[in-house]
């Protein structure tokens, strides 16, 4: 198929990589359905904590009556609860494991089963690339408690919470035998690991590769100090690209997803629910006016790359999921970067739509770039550009009406401007490590052949309860 729109030939499929299976947790979202419910609606899943919630959670009320205190938090649901039996852990080692291995762990079985695969049978190589943020677990529950520490092996502990031995727990668990790597670049890890993951399949170090990411907080239930200054929210939300904007708050959520060479997963007949045509990652270096800060050239030079690599021109790309966030000097960094990168090859205006997920979930860190992808990919899926909250006035310095970009603010169809639709995800890491990513909905397929009138669907379980969760699930998916 020849794309003549922006100049691009897209029948060479060599280098694109299929996202065959995905899963996620967040805040207000126990799975992507749900995800996609709120943000489809603009839903805010940011909480404001009260007093008695600060209390239960431990939180000194000399602290949280500070003025700059802030009440504000983005759990995930269910984060203590665990099926350990079914992952063989005994109740110590699950009551040792971070959450957020656990959680992982869950959601990369999630996944894979949604891709209709099982790893232990599987015959070739599945590899796992991602990141994690820091152990608040360990600090925060397993430290303070002397009876337990007391009980507890000081190398159980390092096993069960050092990032270190994240990648390789899943891997273990699940009987993955492909590469196993734990990618920390602070807030852009869980797309930079998505990118390593499209290189070790096109490297054909593995045949499927997990990618993606988690941060939860402990203990959930808790606001932060917002010092002047910093990159904190004072309101407790994230205002991307508005003039409100003052910060962002640390929300928690993970995300996974199953990739595939292109070829293969249209040959062996993969759910496909968009393509990675390509990505790119570098580092800003030290042309910044300081470590933390962004860099317009970093950006830029990732975003064009990606492009690049890809093979598509800026102007058949109509969305990007930005960075976005919320900080008086990322945002307008932001778009003068993503501004440099479309200049190059195209003098159009506003025609290109832009949002942020920080804006209904806060910023996930480590799973910050994942959460952004999985939006896209359920945009894409739905042909439905979801909207970016809490904009309302445009940060003075970005000069919106003469670029190539607009603040999504409303959910409404995502129209094909005589492309595939296109759509580019950012993930920026303090410290200077960029990603991002160009999205294109998913090919079409030819209808199956004629087949019997009545199919079985065959489910399994380790247990008569899961049994029939499986059961209700499969009968939820058939009504809707």
């Amino acid at each position: 198929m020849d794309d003549t729109t922006g100049g691009d030939v897209v029948d060479d499929i060599g280098g694109q990589i299929a996202i065959i299976g995905m899963a996620g947790r967040f805040p207000g979202a126990a799975d992507l359905d749900e995800l996609w419910r709120n943000l489809r609606d603009g839903v805010d899943s940011i909480r404001d904590l009260t007093e008695d919630e600060l209390k239960a959670s431990g939180i000194d009320p000399a602290l949280f009556n500070r003025p700059d205190y802030v009440r504000a938090a983005a759990p995930i649901d269910g984060a203590e609860r665990f099926d350990a039996t079914f992952f063989g852990f005994s109740p110590r080692e699950a009551e040792l494991l971070d959450p957020q291995s656990r959680v992982f762990l869950e959601c990369s079985w999630e996944a894979l089963e949604s891709a209709g695969y099982v790893s232990d049978s599987y015959e070739g190589w599945i590899g796992l690339f991602a990141g994690v943020s820091l152990p608040a677990y360990l600090m925060s529950n397993l430290l303070p408690n002397r009876e337990l520490m007391a009980q507890v092996d000081s190398f159980q502990l390092l096993l069960a919470n050092d990032r270190d031995y994240f990648a390789t727990r899943v891997s273990y668990k699940l009987g993955l035998q492909g590469p196993s790597v734990n990618v920390q670049t602070a807030c852009s890890t869980s797309l930079v690991a998505i990118h390593l993951a499209c290189q070790s399949l096109l490297s054909y170090h593995c045949s499927i590769a997990l990618a993606g990411g988690i941060r939860i907080n402990f203990p959930q239930l808790a606001g932060y100090l917002c010092p002047d200054g910093g990159i904190f929210s004072p309101d407790g939300r994230c205002r991307a690209f508005d003039a409100a904007g003052r910060g962002t708050l640390f929300g928690e959520g993970g995300g996974v997803v199953v990739l595939k060479r292109l070829a293969e997963a249209l040959a062996d007949g993969d759910t496909i629910h968009a393509v990675i045509r390509g990505s790119a990652y570098n580092n800003d270096g030290f042309e910044k006016v300081g470590y933390t800060a962004p860099s317009v050239n970093g950006q830029a030079q990732a975003i064009a790359l990606a492009q690049a690599v890809a093979g598509v021109s800026p102007d058949t790309i109509s969305y990007v999921e930005t960075h976005g966030s919320g900080t008086p000097l990322g945002d307008p960094i932001e778009v003068a970067a993503l501004t440099r990168a479309f200049r190059a090859h195209t003098e159009r205006k506003q025609f290109c739509a832009i949002g942020s997920v920080k804006t209904n979930v806060g910023h996930l860190e480590a799973a910050a770039g994942v959460a952004g992808l999985l939006k896209t990919v359920l945009a894409l899926q739905h042909r439905t550009l979801p909207p970016s909250l809490h904009f309302e006035t445009p940060n003075p310095d970005i000069d919106f009406e003469n670029g190539p970009f607009y603040v999504n603010t409303k959910a409404g169809a995502w129209e094909r401007n005589g492309s595939p639709r296109r759509a580019g995800v950012s993930s920026f890491g303090m410290g200077g490590t960029n990603a991002h990513a160009i999205l294109e909905e998913a090919p079409d397929r030819p209808p199956g052949s004629a087949s019997r009138p009545w199919q079985l669907l065959l489910l399994s379980a380790k247990t008569p309860t899961a049994l029939d969760a499986s059961a209700a699930r499969l009968a939820a998916f058939l009504r809707e």
